[in-house]
């Protein structure tokens, strides 16, 4: 890996794994719905330029019905679910739950009719995966709050659901127009729903910067980065990042906010990490081959330079 790409993926691994830090942070003073707007709007008003200069509209023509589906599934439903959660349970464990997600992957895919995953390994990884998410819950289920964790898996659908609409219907649009398109819609769909919860005092600084961080760096920032990073790297050794944030996000909860970290979440991370390797493993290859067929592969001239 090249010096860039080495440092492209660090910055990947931090800014995706920080969001679940600042969303606590920011949902202390602000509704969700809000905080989805405000981080949709800013991100929009980021990347929108960077389409419109890559082909504006034209690429997304007769594709707009996905990609409708693709913004709710990816961004407007699982952001306003994450952000609701994160009002009840801690952004440690919100993180590690995330971790979940290759899992879910393997289960669209197989509903969906893809018959690769169908093997022992599949099944062995599912079951192991189910038992680090048990651990990471905790045995008893009481303790924690049953609605947020069912927003949870709300949310492991919608990340699991996205990709999927991604590549089979808008890989010939390019992936910078696909994100800013989606987060201007969501934006919209966000707008009156969030005026109606608009903060009636001036937010905290603390929650302010975390707006501009979740906004700016989180959304728009990482967007770009990740496409310079699967333009560098190549898509396979990317997709990686999706087994370090969680690990960043359990660490910050704990240093920053103090928040609890058992025995049993973090042998369930690695529980969970073991299972989605080895449920998404193909005939001996890495997961990750098969999970980066849901990234398209961004042309240079796409990425950050």
């Amino acid at each position: 890996m090249s010096r860039r790409g080495l440092l492209l993926f660090v910055a990947m691994c931090v800014i995706w794994g920080i969001p679940y830090l600042f969303i606590r942070v920011a949902v202390s003073e602000l509704s969700p719905p809000t905080l989805v707007f405000f981080r949709t709007t800013v991100g929009a008003l980021i990347l929108l330029p960077f389409a419109l200069s890559r082909g504006g509209l034209g690429s997304v023509r007769g594709k707009w019905v996905p990609l409708l589906f693709f913004a709710a599934f990816e961004v407007a439903l699982p952001w306003l679910l994450l952000s609701s959660a994160e009002q009840h349970i801690s952004s440690a464990l919100a993180g590690l739950l995330i971790s979940a997600v290759p899992l879910v992957g393997v289960v669209i895919a197989t509903v969906l009719g893809n018959r690769d995953y169908l093997r022992l390994s599949t099944l062995s990884g599912l079951v192991v995966g189910l038992a680090g998410v048990a651990l990471i819950v905790g045995l008893d289920v009481r303790a924690s709050d049953p609605i947020s964790l069912l927003e949870m898996a709300g949310v492991a659908v919608g990340y699991a659901l996205g990709p999927a609409i991604l590549s089979r219907y808008l890989t010939s649009v390019p992936s910078v127009t696909v994100n800013g398109l989606s987060l201007a819609i969501c934006a919209i769909a966000y707008a009156p729903v969030a005026a109606l919860h608009w903060p009636l005092t001036v937010p905290s600084l603390a929650v302010i910067a975390s707006l501009a961080v979740l906004s700016i760096v989180c959304t728009a920032l990482a967007f770009l980065l990740f496409f310079a990073l699967v333009a560098e790297i190549g898509p396979v050794r990317s997709t990686v990042i999706t087994y370090v944030n969680p690990a960043v996000a359990a660490v910050l909860g704990v240093a920053v906010l103090h928040e609890s970290f058992t025995l049993g979440m973090g042998l369930g991370f690695v529980l969970v990490l073991a299972g989605s390797i080895l449920a998404t493993r193909k005939s001996g290859a890495p997961a990750a081959a098969e999970a980066a067929a849901a990234i398209p592969e961004p042309r240079r001239e796409e990425a950050v330079s």
